[in-house]
């Protein structure tokens, strides 16, 4: 073989290769191809668990390789495995969230409609907007001229816990009608009545201390405030005034009218517990 003074090789191999790469450089470069944002908002498992908070992304890929982790009701070991933002994700049996679970408690005022939904005016969101940047949402309603406690959180396990039938979240109300609540029909309500063969029933009603009898205090455990207004206009009562006084234990004792505070560690302990 021939060689070039600096002993690089010629001959015939040597120009094919140049020839080659030359080609290469004048070929016209393929176009990029979009990617599909179909999954774009997939999330590694083991990323999702560790931004729930329980621990290490490598920690994680142990947790996933011994099976304590479930998608959807399903076992899941596979390493890379993705998820979407909808679905279940447990981890040794409790549901886990991709963000930090956040409790926040609200005093409403009257005149916020109870929904997540933009166009509808002044809404309770607007409210808890700097509370926390999870993507909190109210348990319950209250309708827009009902005022008192409204709870907000990610925490699905909460939140099936206030739909529950069978055991529910206590409600207090303090309530305002336009005229004297009769004993009889005080009684009726307190026994449980039907309204179109559905039983309706209520955990306590009772005449508000030094007040007249226009005002009652109704406890339930329905997490909206329609069956109440179903349960005065049933008796011939127009409702003046909604006022949700307690969630359980949780009071208004230091949250003033349209302020918020997230739930302590004690409070968030006996609300699980209920």
């Amino acid at each position: 073989m021939n060689r070039q003074r600096g002993g690089k090789p010629q001959g015939r191999k040597a120009f094919s290769k140049n020839a080659k790469d030359n080609e290469k450089d004048r070929a016209p470069k393929p176009k990029p191809q979009v990617k599909n944002n179909s999954n774009s908002t997939d999330i590694r498992l083991n990323k999702y668990i560790a931004n729930a908070g329980i621990c290490s992304r490598r920690e994680a890929d142990v947790h996933i390789a011994t099976g304590l982790v479930t998608v959807n009701g399903k076992v899941v070991t596979e390493m890379g495995y993705k998820v979407k933002p909808t679905d279940e994700v447990r981890y040794d049996g409790s549901r886990i969230s991709p963000e930090q679970k956040a409790y926040v408690l609200l005093n409403k005022p009257k005149g916020f409609a109870t929904t997540t939904s933009e166009g509808k005016g002044r809404t309770v969101m607007d409210l808890v907007a700097n509370a926390t940047s999870s993507r909190i949402k109210p348990i319950g309603r209250l309708g827009r001229n009902s005022k008192g406690l409204l709870l907000f959180t990610n925490d699905k396990d909460i939140e099936d816990k206030f739909k529950s039938s069978k055991k529910g979240v206590p409600r207090l109300f303090h309530i305002e009608l336009d005229k004297n609540l009769k004993l009889e029909d005080l009684k009726k309500i307190q026994n449980g009545f039907k309204i179109q063969d559905k039983l309706i029933s209520v955990e306590e009603i009772s005449y508000v201390d030094g007040s007249s009898k226009k005002e009652v205090g109704l406890k339930i455990k329905n997490t909206g405030n329609t069956i109440i207004r179903t349960i005065f206009e049933h008796f011939n009562y127009d409702i003046l005034s909604i006022d949700c006084v307690a969630i359980a234990h949780l009071t208004k004792k230091d949250i003033p009218r349209g302020h918020w505070k997230h739930l302590s560690k004690e409070e968030l302990t006996m609300l699980k517990m209920i």
